[in-house]
C-alpha cells in the first residue's frame, strides 16, 4: 500500500518521518517547495543574506547540494540521491528549531561575489559596505586606488579581504579583538590565496597598530545599542555579542574609533564607518561634526566617511 502525505496545510509536516519525506519528495522543485512553506509556517526571520521564505530556502537547497545560484534552472527537475534529500531535511529542521542563521548551518556566506568561511565566531556578512568594495571606493580615491587599507573589527575578514580582491595593488591589516574571529579570518586569507598582501592582527581597536598609517580605514564595529540587543530576533542571537553591543547607545567603539582614527590616517585617507541604525545617536552625540551619510543602492543605512582633514578639525569634539 502506497504512503501519502496528508497534512492540513496550515500544519508543519516537519514532524513526519525522514522516510515518509524521503519517499514522497524526489526532485530540487519538490524540496524548494518543501522547505518555503515550512519556513513560511515558521515565521523565521530572515536578516542573514535572505530576506525571504522562498529566498531562504533557495539558499539552503543550492547550498546543502554544492550547486551556484545561477545554475541552469533545468536543474529544478533533478531527482536527488536519497542522502542529499536527507541532508536538505536536516539542515531545514535544525533551521526551523534552533533558529540558527542559514549561513551557520552550511559554514558559508557570500559577500562580494565571493565565498567566506563563517560560524558562531563571527558575524555574519551583511554590510552595505560591500557596494563601495565592488566600486573601488572611487568617490574618494578616484584617481588611484589606496595603498594600504586597514579593516578594523573585521571578524570574518570580509571587509578586507574582498577589497583586496577587487584592488590588487593594495595591503590589507585585518584587526580584531577577538583571537577567534582571527582564527576564522586567517581561514579566509588562506582560502582566498591573498595572504601575500592580507595580514590579520589583534588589536583592541587601534591598539596593536601603533606607528601603522592606512590611506583608507574601513570598519563596522559593534554598534547595537542596548535596547535594540534586549529585543534582536533568536537568530541574531547566535552571533557572537561581543561584536554586536557597544554600550546604551551602541557609540562605545565608535567613539574610540573617532577619536584615535586620525593618528593612523596619512594626510589624505579616509575613515569609513558603519552604525546602522545607531546613526540617530551618532548625530546627537557629535552635532557639530560634518558626517557624509552614504546612500545605498541595494539598500542599508547609516555609513559614515571622514576625511583625515575633518578629523583634525573637529578633533576637540571626539575627546
Amino acid at each position: 500500500m502506497t504512503t501519502h502525505l496528508n497534512v492540513e496545510h496550515s500544519h508543519s509536516t516537519l514532524s513526519l518521518s525522514e522516510s515518509l519525506l524521503v519517499s514522497q519528495l524526489f526532485t530540487l522543485r519538490d524540496y524548494l517547495r518543501w522547505v518555503s512553506s515550512e519556513f513560511y509556517l515558521a515565521g523565521l526571520h530572515y536578516g542573514h543574506g535572505t530576506d525571504s521564505a522562498w529566498d531562504e530556502a533557495v539558499a539552503l537547497c543550492l547550498g546543502a547540494l554544492h550547486l551556484p545560484w545561477n545554475i541552469d534552472p533545468s536543474v529544478l527537475e533533478a531527482r536527488l540521491l536519497p542522502v542529499e534529500r536527507q541532508r536538505i531535511i536536516a539542515l531545514a529542521r535544525e533551521r526551523v528549531t534552533t533558529r540558527r542563521p542559514l549561513p551557520y548551518l552550511l559554514g558559508e556566506s557570500f559577500f562580494a561575489g565571493h565565498p567566506f568561511s563563517v560560524d558562531e565566531r563571527v558575524l555574519i556578512p551583511r554590510s552595505p559596505i560591500v557596494e563601495l568594495i565592488e566600486d573601488g571606493f572611487a568617490a574618494w580615491f578616484p584617481e588611484e586606488p589606496p595603498a594600504s587599507v586597514l579593516d578594523l573589527c573585521t571578524g570574518s575578514g570580509c571587509i578586507g579581504i574582498a577589497t583586496a580582491l577587487y584592488l590588487p595593488t593594495c595591503e590589507v591589516a585585518l584587526a580584531d579583538i577577538s583571537q577567534d574571529a582571527l582564527a576564522v579570518a586567517r581561514q579566509n586569507i588562506t582560502r582566498h590565496d591573498v595572504g601575500d598582501r592580507v595580514r590579520a592582527v589583534e588589536s583592541d581597536v587601534f591598539s596593536g597598530l601603533e606607528g601603522r598609517r592606512f590611506d583608507l580605514i574601513v570598519s563596522n564595529p559593534p554598534y547595537v545599542d542596548a535596547r535594540d540587543l534586549a529585543t534582536m530576533p533568536a537568530e541574531f542571537r547566535h552571533e557572537p555579542s561581543l561584536a554586536l553591543g557597544a554600550g546604551s547607545d551602541g557609540l562605545d567603539i565608535v567613539r574610540r574609533i573617532l577619536r584615535e582614527a586620525r593618528e593612523h590616517l596619512t594626510d589624505e585617507g579616509w575613515l569609513i564607518v558603519e552604525v546602522g541604525n545607531s546613526d540617530r545617536h551618532v548625530e546627537a552625540a557629535f552635532p557639530d561634526v560634518p558626517f557624509l551619510w552614504l546612500e545605498f543602492e541595494r539598500g542599508g543605512q547609516g555609513v559614515f566617511a571622514l576625511s583625515a582633514a575633518e578629523l583634525d578639525a573637529h578633533v576637540a569634539s571626539f575627546q
